[in-house]
């Protein structure tokens, strides 16, 4: 299952793909995590050692140097379209229990933009890897877009979640979102509303999102906002009430996605 998750920034993407990609990895399943958004805190809401060493993909220029056959940041070179990626999330990205970290970095803005250079080749062959070869669940974190996918990788996306909070610019942001992604070709998304103070948020955001599937409702809580401020700080979420709307998530993403796959297959 690939499982792309965007939305405004602050609105909490990064709580929700740490809390997802922990729920799976006790439940057995290998998960690789993708912190695709440059102001993210992925790792250290996961709880990785040392986060700020993380090396991002983007910045190994030696690396990419040496698969696309051209010098990151140089133009008018020629390089390799499809350099090797297969090997990347073994051997260069750390891992915690049943966890992957893959921190792509700010570079990875080109990957689907049009930029042609050797950065934004090979990130999109990375990309496209870990959305198509490999047997994971993939949680990608992502900026507020969907810059990250072609029209190619898009297709291989089971779900798009939207984060909202209430407010007007959250809601437009996903009201964008979902119209980028039905040009991509994106069949599934769906909307999580986080920091849900009550009913007359809940209703505000229906409202708001008449055309989306909102299926998933996070209280507002004080563990929720400071999950990214330590590390570990994932556990007290799951401990408390939003860890019951992630689990009720994560059950249906089970039961839906995955059961639709199996049919397919």
């Amino acid at each position: 299952m690939k499982i792309a998750i965007t939305g405004k920034g602050g609105v909490g993407k990064t709580t929700l793909s740490a809390g997802l990609a922990t729920l799976f990895a006790a439940a057995g399943t290998q998960v690789v995590a993708v912190d695709a958004d440059p102001d993210s805190n992925l790792a250290a809401t996961l709880g990785f050692p040392d986060p700020e060493g993380i090396a991002p993909i983007s910045e190994m220029k030696d690396l990419i140097a040496e698969r696309t056959g051209a010098q990151p940041g140089i133009s008018g070179s020629y390089f390799a379209l499809n350099p090797r990626v297969d090997d990347i999330p073994e051997s260069f990205c750390p891992q915690v229990g049943s966890i992957r970290l893959l921190v792509m970095g700010g570079a990875s803005r080109a990957g689907g933009s049009g930029c042609l250079c050797p950065e934004s080749a090979f990130l999109r062959s990375l990309m496209a890897h870990l959305i198509f070869g490999r047997q994971d669940v993939v949680i990608m974190d992502m900026e507020a877009g969907v810059e990250h996918l072609t029209r190619g990788t898009a297709r291989g996306v089971d779900v798009l979640l939207v984060v909202v909070e209430p407010g007007e610019r959250s809601l437009e942001t996903a009201q964008r979102i979902h119209r980028l992604g039905a040009d991509l070709g994106l069949k599934t998304v769906w909307v999580v509303a986080n920091k849900v103070r009550g009913e007359q948020d809940r209703q505000f955001i229906l409202r708001g999102l008449t055309a989306l599937e909102v299926v998933a409702f996070i209280p507002y809580r004080n563990e929720v906002m400071e999950s990214g401020m330590g590390r570990g700080g994932i556990a007290a979420v799951l401990e408390g009430p939003a860890g019951e709307e992630l689990r009720k998530l994560q059950a249906r993403l089970e039961r839906e996605v995955v059961g639709a796959m199996e049919q397919q297959l």
